[in-house]
């Protein structure tokens, strides 16, 4: 008998002299094929595991642009209307009356708030919770 240490067990291989060296040969050959089949499964395994880490790692977190001016009472309420969704989403705040802004004032003059959702407009005026929700389920 011949004892082989594979994966920290002791396998065992019958050796018969007279059967002569191919039957041992034709033994260690499955015992690499199996050997080899585990380690494709388990680095298929790692692998799909990595490749989702890396998908929800680079999934970039939805941007909601509030376009707003001081003063505006909308834009509070719709801040605090905001205020449970924001762990889904990075917040921007766009001052319109800024002069480096005069773009997005002359678009939305007195129209505020407006929200874009990954530069996309999204609504305006109010929040509108339903909507907004359905948005963020589509960007992640």
């Amino acid at each position: 008998m011949i004892y082989v240490k594979f994966n920290n067990h002791k396998r065992i291989i019958s050796y018969s002299w007279w059967k002569g060296h191919g039957e041992m040969k034709k033994k260690k050959k499955k015992n690499f094929l199996s050997c080899f089949r585990r380690v494709i499964i388990i680095t298929v395994m790692l692998l799909s595991g990595v490749v989702r880490a890396v998908r929800q790692h680079c999934r970039r977190t939805p941007v909601l642009t509030l376009f707003t001016k001081e003063p505006c009472p909308l834009c509070d309420e719709a801040k605090a209307a905001l205020e449970p969704y924001r762990h889904r989403f990075e917040l921007q705040e766009v001052d319109i009356s800024r002069p480096e802004n005069r773009v997005w004032l002359d678009r939305y003059g007195q129209h505020i708030p407006v929200f874009h959702l990954n530069g996309q407009f999204l609504m305006q005026h109010r929040v509108n919770a339903a909507l907004l929700e359905k948005r963020l389920e589509e960007a992640q």
